[in-house]
């Protein structure tokens, strides 16, 4: 079941771009924003990416974590972080869980995973649910929910 605005989000662990354990239990208590992509190294992913990059400091000053959840390995996961030098978090949804559990969608008659963001509060709870193939509007629209926190 997809989660609503509103909704507290799923508690999941995984493994970051770093190797480490990650838990979001850890990352509550302060504003998140946390989006699905399909695929590291993609144009629209990279894209996206690169435009969190662009405005990491934006989400920062609003006291804001950028998380970004893929089914990409470690492996691929280091290598995208690296060459595009990203500094948020990203992490390894290889079995889908975490995506289940949100209930991302997925595009094109179900074959490629959805792309979503979400922004949630220092509550846990949903306040953002951007459901949209075109990567750069994810960022205008999670800054724009930020500032209004």
């Amino acid at each position: 079941m997809a989660l609503k605005i509103g909704d507290k989000i799923p508690s999941f662990t995984s493994i970051d771009s770093k190797g480490d354990s990650f838990e979001i239990k850890d990352y509550l208590g302060k504003p998140l924003v946390i989006y699905f992509y399909p695929k590291d190294d993609t144009p629209g992913c990279t894209i996206q990416a690169c435009t969190f990059r662009d405005k990491y400091e934006d989400f920062k000053s609003l006291g804001a974590e950028v998380i970004g959840i893929s089914s990409d390995s470690l492996s691929s996961h280091q290598k995208f972080a690296s060459r595009y030098k990203l500094p948020f978090i990203l992490l390894s949804d290889f079995d889908k869980k975490i995506r289940t559990q949100f209930g991302v969608p997925n595009d094109f008659l179900g074959l490629i995973p959805g792309r979503a963001t979400y922004v949630i509060d220092k509550n846990g709870l949903v306040q953002l649910i951007f459901d949209s193939t075109s990567a750069k509007i994810h960022i205008e629209k999670a800054l724009e929910i930020l500032k209004r926190m």
